[in-house]
């Protein structure tokens, strides 16, 4: 069916354009009645504006964009984005905006959806995620001028704001209690190399094994799924007893539980003979056996807070601003002890 447009409306309801455009907008000169009358109308027309035309009038679209170029796999599986899908959409909903969600195969495309969204008014601002190294959807929205908050940094994200807590800090402190522990072989299933993220994961790993003189510490990039989790973690548990790693750190829990899943299929006990950690603390590290260490944050606050920087630069462009979160916390569970012997 073609969208109904106020001429219709104004059919329908035996009025005018004009009283038809001075309804929907909620300007005087109709009546209360004729009001009521043309909002029944329209409701039952399935009327919705025009987004260019909403554009033109400079209203809000009421809505923010989150465009995710992963594997929609990957993104249904991993618990961090439920959490913090959760709490953009509990502070957005709490202003009567919602979240407006597509999922992309590559930057490209991601790119593409930014410029389209723009030129429609489609949505007042967008989430960025998953800082890439020379990450060229920067000068885009710099460009769109549209308010965009980004997830991640520090810094390497022009003159858009972020919120960020402090990755290297975070993987340095894993590193340190494993090497406490006694551990000297470590491994590291990192996720996407693409990502800032990733990187700053991988050279926390390798700068804090060179200080603390760690035998081997090797990073081996993953696109975060349970599937490549577990291929990395039986090639890792299948070398010569010497060249195994005692502990294996992983960047996402659906990997950690893969991970451990592997181990317990090979016959090497957790954590008798390997010991492991997770970097994000979702209920999968609580109810699996053994309990997970792992480093503990509160994704669906963080979500909360980047919806809410958001919805403060949309009403006012001068308050954006960087924030930087706490550092997460290593929570220790049942999956680490001293390497055997």
């Amino acid at each position: 069916m073609a969208r109904p447009t106020i001429a219709d409306i104004a059919r329908e309801a035996g009025v005018s354009k004009g009283a038809v455009s001075f309804a929907l907008n909620g300007r005087p000169g109709v009546s209360e009645a004729t009001r009521d009358r043309i909002l029944r109308v329209a409701e039952r027309m399935n009327w919705r504006p025009h987004s260019a035309a909403r554009a033109l009038g400079g209203a809000r679209a009421g809505a923010v964009g989150l465009v995710l170029a992963r594997p929609a796999r990957t993104i249904g599986l991993e618990p961090f984005f439920s959490h913090l899908l959760s709490g953009l959409q509990a502070a957005l909903s709490g202003r009567g905006t919602a979240l407006q969600l597509l999922v992309v195969e590559d930057t490209a495309a991601e790119i593409e959806v930014y410029r389209r969204w723009t030129s429609e008014h489609r949505v007042d601002g967008f989430v960025l995620v998953d800082l890439q190294v020379r990450d060229p959807r920067i000068p885009v929205l710099e460009e769109l001028g549209v308010p965009t908050v980004v997830l991640g940094g520090p810094g390497r994200h022009g003159r858009l704001p972020a919120v960020w807590a402090d990755d290297r800090e975070a993987m340095t402190s894993i590193v340190e209690y494993l090497a406490a522990l006694g551990h000297r072989r470590i491994a590291h299933l990192a996720g996407l190399p693409s990502f800032q993220h990733t990187q700053r994961r991988i050279r926390a790993v390798r700068d804090a094994a060179r200080r603390l003189g760690l035998t081997e510490a090797v990073s081996v990039p993953t696109d975060f799924s349970d599937a490549e989790g577990a291929a990395a973690t039986r090639a890792l548990l299948a070398r010569p007893g010497r060249q195994r790693p005692t502990a294996i750190v992983y960047d996402s829990d659906v990997m950690a539980v893969a991970g451990l899943g592997v181990a317990t299929e090979m016959g090497v006990a957790v954590p008798g003979g390997l010991s492991v950690v997770s970097f994000d603390d979702s209920a999968l590290t609580r109810i699996v056996h053994p309990s997970l260490t792992a480093l503990s944050r509160d994704t669906f606050a963080l979500g909360e807070q980047v919806a809410t920087a958001l919805l403060a630069q949309v009403d006012d462009p001068s308050s954006a601003r960087d924030v930087k979160n706490p550092t997460p916390r290593l929570t220790v569970r049942e999956s680490t002890a001293p390497p055997a012997g």
